[in-house]
């Protein structure tokens, strides 16, 4: 089974995943949280469908994620200010501070995850590669 790379990947994906899984429930996040997390702080104010769409997710799961969010107070849901008739969502106090420490574990996850292949650099510039970006 090791020789299929459909194995390899999922396998690979599994122990990252546990890995920041573990890292990250100290902040009370996990992986996708702190994916809907980095799509807010992104810079530019986002309704709930444009956060959906930078993460290709559909509108019924990032209502939900957003609304779990919402409740644990990381995000707001706001009116635009450009646009009365829309409501973007953006990150409060609490999820600005808990987003940047998260994205610290994040990061020290990944570069631990990574640091057996000699250039990590080239690994993840392949795998963009492979997913034609």
């Amino acid at each position: 089974m090791s020789e299929r790379l459909g194995y390899l990947l999922k396998h690979v994906l599994a122990q990252l995943t546990e890995a920041q899984t573990a890292a990250l429930a100290p902040h009370g996040l996990n992986g996708r949280d702190l994916a809907v997390l980095n799509a807010v702080a992104s810079g530019e104010p986002l309704s709930q469908l444009e956060v959906a769409a930078r993460l290709r997710v559909d509108r019924t799961s990032i209502g939900d994620l957003l609304d779990a969010l919402e409740e644990r107070g990381f995000v707001e849901r706001r009116r635009s200010p450009e646009d009365r008739r829309r409501n973007v969502v953006v990150l409060t106090a609490l999820g600005e501070s808990t987003f940047a420490a998260a994205e610290e574990v994040r990061l020290e996850v990944e570069r631990a995850f990574l640091a057996p292949l000699g250039d990590a650099a080239r690994f993840r510039d392949d795998l963009r590669l492979l997913l034609g970006e």
